[in-house]
């Protein structure tokens, strides 16, 4: 049976009665409307070791733009419990927004190299709203393991240089995207898609596949590898933000437009008013 828990105290004192029994705390970070992909990081917690495994629901008003899609974003609590019940959630942590957004908020954390590319160009501030808020909740969380999913991966490799350098008693792990049959990435934006959008947006999968077919073959071109990969969604999609093929650990263009070993591709495209991302990494991944 999963507890629900509303306010900060009684989620800090749960996880603390958690570790004096001799359990290891599983922390999972989500905005909600749970799918798969959330249950799968709830099942690395355990594999890692967590003997009780906390899950957070807040749709974070502070990770959306001014023109994004915070007001119609999926809330959906009553299936996200019965959900973790399923999944043997032991906590849910879902607090109200003023306890973890005070009117007239002024402290906030960046990490600015990492925040810097990709989404970053293309959602000013928004990395600064998920660290403010991952910091919140690691320091409400303490010592835990804390699973996020490779389909943000920039958002992943933020989190995990956030835990680097404020919270080395957390440990971040990066969960491998899971995938709907047809390849496309869980998400829960995906139910704004209707029948035909839903088609559409396997542009995207179709372009990661191209790619991988590219560098099986030999192409270590990143423009030859980004062109493969832009094609299937440039005729699919009303908009494409970025294709782009960049250092895995840095996100950074790489040297000699060239890829020396593994290599991130990844992909942000519009469907009408939905914006989806997804990506890849070449030399390490399979197709998806």
């Amino acid at each position: 049976m999963s507890v629900l828990v509303r306010e900060p105290f009684a989620f800090v004192d749960a996880l603390e009665r958690a570790r004096a029994r001799g359990d290891r705390v599983g922390l999972v970070l989500t905005m909600g409307a749970l799918h798969e992909g959330h249950i799968a990081l709830v099942h690395e917690a355990r594999a890692r070791g967590a003997g009780y495994v906390a899950l957070s629901i807040f749709v974070n008003p502070l990770q959306f733009g001014p023109t994004e899609d915070f007001a119609r974003y999926p809330r959906t609590l009553g299936e996200d419990l019965a959900r973790c019940r399923e999944a043997r959630v032991d906590l849910v942590f879902a607090p109200e927004r003023e306890v973890l957004v005070p009117d007239g908020m002024q402290a906030f954390v960046e990490v600015p190299a990492i925040a810097a590319p990709l989404e970053g160009r293309f959602r000013p501030g928004h990395f600064r709203g998920v660290a403010t808020i991952v910091t919140k909740l690691f320091a409400l969380g303490g010592p835990c393991v804390a699973p996020f999913g490779r389909k943000d991966y920039q958002q992943w490799r933020l989190v995990e240089r956030l835990a680097r350098d404020l919270f080395p008693h957390v440990e971040v792990v990066g969960v491998r995207t899971v995938r709907e049959d047809d390849g496309l990435a869980m998400s829960s934006r995906n139910r704004y898609l209707d029948a035909t959008q839903r088609e559409r947006a396997r542009g995207i999968v179709l372009g990661l596949r191209a790619a991988h077919a590219a560098f099986a073959a030999g192409e270590r071109r990143v423009e030859r590898l980004e062109r493969c990969a832009r094609e299937p969604v440039e005729g699919r999609f009303d908009a494409i933000d970025y294709v782009a093929v960049v250092d895995p650990e840095s996100l950074q263009p790489l040297e000699g437009g060239l890829v020396r070993g593994r290599a991130l591709l990844a992909v942000a495209a519009r469907l009408g008013t939905t914006r989806l991302i997804d990506n890849t990494v070449l030399g390490e991944e399979p197709p998806p």
